[in-house]
């Protein structure tokens, strides 16, 4: 316990607890012991997260020790309502009295009863910004999307989830999966021993993880140490159960950094399918490799019938590269992407034309874990009726948005910016909608056929 410190003059009757509560803020005592807040900005007010700490304090004082239950979960709210207050782009966070807000919720954090109630709370709070990418992951749905192999070791297998199936969807040239036979279609049942269906049921049960997020705990799962080796257990093309024994390799590209990013592999690939150029690449980074590639590409299909740029699985990256890329297929001045909005500052996305630019049919390939810059691109392309959009609706998640965990263990997003496309459409939460949607299906990859490619160079072909 601590010992009581020697104060002046206080007013008899008063309670310690009382007085600290009414010491935060200026607030005053009244009979049901709550605090009158102090409007933001007035003399001699105070931030609340001290408050918070003077209140912990006072329910000692007053021989009410805090639970270290309880302790985490006013830490974990102070935690997600100082980081709006501090981050969000708008200084009223969602036109509100964030303020008001805390001065509202806390008493209710104070009377949750568990973890469960606590987060309900923190949730309801962060429910008033209607606003998408701020969420609450309970713990053990968050440890579940970050659990996984980890680590730069790949099999060289990409998958989607399909019908509450992880389905082998690409595969890397080369690979030990490509080597030991592994086919597109083919459904990942279990990794070391560990099934995977059960992991994505209770993700998928969680309305606060999106596509892009359950994808990324998926594929983590066939990730290790390079050297390594996973034992995976498939469903063949006749649905038998097949194990193959995969040594995990580097990652397919170069290995690229950005910041103080750790470093991440990025490739490009490009093709032509009949006299249509094909790009496809992994993440917009590697900025002079990829803008060269990129460059290289449109250049030297100038005469072909159609593009096809490849965004799916693609989560983004570098804002300013969707620019750059679409200088090669915009041919008007002063066009814009769209506009993203910070709290000091708007970031506009101008297209600088280059002198050559390509004029025929662009089409766009998009899926739920195409991301951020890519939804930027395919959007903003679309908006000027540039590109036609093939696929599914892409991950919504166009903002730059940062996980956290919070002291009693959930785990914690929020977004530091807005996004605006060119036709005055937020992306955050409402994502890219495809001109032509096209679903994937395990049948269609087991006989060999990309469906959304196939409808892109369909296009193509009858805009000859």
């Amino acid at each position: 316990m601590f010992r009581k410190p020697s104060v002046p003059s206080l007013t008899v009757g008063v309670r310690w607890g009382d007085w600290l509560i009414a010491a935060c803020g200026r607030g005053s005592v009244e009979h049901d012991h709550r605090l009158k807040p102090v409007p933001p900005g007035a003399a001699g007010g105070t931030d609340f997260s001290l408050c918070a700490a003077l209140c912990l304090l006072a329910v000692t004082l007053n021989g009410q020790t805090p639970s270290l239950e309880k302790q985490r979960q006013i830490e974990s709210f102070e935690k997600v309502w100082t980081t709006i207050r501090d981050k969000h782009w708008q200084k009223n966070p969602g036109g509100l009295d964030w303020q008001a807000i805390h001065a509202e919720f806390y008493p209710r954090i104070e009377r949750a009863k568990s973890d469960d109630e606590a987060r309900a709370v923190i949730r309801e709070m962060l429910g008033r910004l209607k606003q998408t990418h701020f969420g609450i992951f309970p713990s053990a749905v968050y440890n579940d999307v970050e659990t996984g192999g980890g680590g730069d070791g790949s099999a060289g297998i990409d998958t989607r989830v399909l019908d509450g199936k992880a389905v082998v969807t690409d595969l890397d040239p080369g690979s030990s999966a490509e080597r030991a036979g592994v086919k597109l279609g083919w459904v990942v049942v279990s990794v070391n021993g560990t099934p995977l269906a059960l992991a994505i049921e209770k993700l998928k049960g969680d309305p606060e993880i999106h596509e892009l997020a359950l994808e990324r705990a998926v594929h983590s799962r066939l990730t290790g140490s390079i050297g390594d080796t996973i034992k995976a257990v498939f469903l063949d093309g006749t649905n038998a159960q097949v194990t193959r024994d995969l040594e995990l390799g580097p990652e397919r590209g170069q290995a690229a950094r950005f910041g103080n990013l750790p470093p991440m592999h990025v490739f490009f690939e490009s093709k032509k399918l009949g006299n249509t150029g094909y790009m496809r690449f992994n993440m917009f980074l590697d900025l002079v490799r990829v803008m060269g590639s990129f460059a290289d590409s449109v250049q030297g299909c100038m005469q072909c019938d159609g593009l096809i740029i490849d965004l799916r699985g693609n989560p983004g990256g570098i804002g300013g590269m969707a620019m750059g890329m679409a200088g090669w297929l915009v041919d008007k001045p002063d066009q814009r992407l769209g506009a993203m909005y910070l709290r000091d500052a708007t970031l506009k996305f101008v297209i600088n034309p280059r002198a050559e630019v390509f004029t025929g049919p662009v089409a766009v390939l998009v899926d739920g874990s195409s991301a951020s810059t890519s939804e930027i691109f395919a959007e903003g392309l679309k908006d000027l009726g540039r590109a036609r959009v093939f696929g599914t609706k892409t991950a919504a998640a166009a903002l730059p948005s940062i996980f956290e965990r919070l002291p009693n263990g959930d785990g914690f997003q929020y977004a530091t910016a807005n996004y605006i496309s060119e036709g005055g459409k937020p992306l955050e939460g409402i994502g890219v909608t495809p001109d032509v949607e096209v679903k994937l299906t395990r049948a269609g990859l087991l006989a060999g056929h990309d469906a959304t490619l196939d409808a892109a160079l369909e296009w193509i072909r009858k805009k000859k």
